[in-house]
């Protein structure tokens, strides 16, 4: 169980990873301090280990910075729910073992309390007593995260084959 933490539609990579702190890429986990730093200036200070980014519309947009996902899960994050992803960056989730689920987040409120069941496809809200549902993500997708993202994946069955 983790609390949710609302942003809006539109949140770019460089509203996760700002640009500014572009010396800080060999360096993550200090990277990882500043997450989200453009959106809402305390979030890294104030997220816990299993809580939920939940955003709007097009989350992840702009550069395919792969380290916003990274420093996203660094940070404790257990998930990213978005009614919607760029590409580029919902991918980039995956392969990193970060689960990024679209749902409509219009029933969650900053605060809730969330549980992810992510084979089931629901997530409850514990603060309300509701159930949002979500099509559950590919086996494949499953397989990739429950290894914890793509290199682990290939590191624990040498290939891409059992995929």
């Amino acid at each position: 169980m983790g609390k949710a933490w609302k942003f809006g539609d539109n949140i770019s990579t460089d509203l996760i990873a700002p640009g500014r702190y572009f010396h800080l890429r060999s360096n993550l986990p200090e990277l990882a301090k500043h997450v989200l730093e453009g959106a809402r200036t305390e979030f890294a200070s104030l997220v816990r280990s299993g809580d939920f980014v939940v955003a709007g519309e097009n989350f992840g947009l702009g550069s395919s910075r792969e380290h916003a996902p990274v420093i996203i899960n660094l940070a404790g994050a257990k998930a990213v729910l978005a009614k919607s992803f760029a590409r580029i960056f919902y991918r980039n989730c995956i392969n990193i073992g970060l689960p990024a689920i679209t749902c409509n987040t219009d029933e969650i409120e900053e605060g809730d309390e969330l549980e992810l069941d992510m084979e089931q496809g629901i997530i409850t809200n514990r603060t309300k007593g509701t159930e949002l549902t979500f099509t559950p993500l590919p086996g494949v997708m499953n397989r990739i995260l429950h290894e914890g993202g793509l290199v682990a994946y290939i590191k624990n069955h040498k290939s891409l084959e059992k995929i």
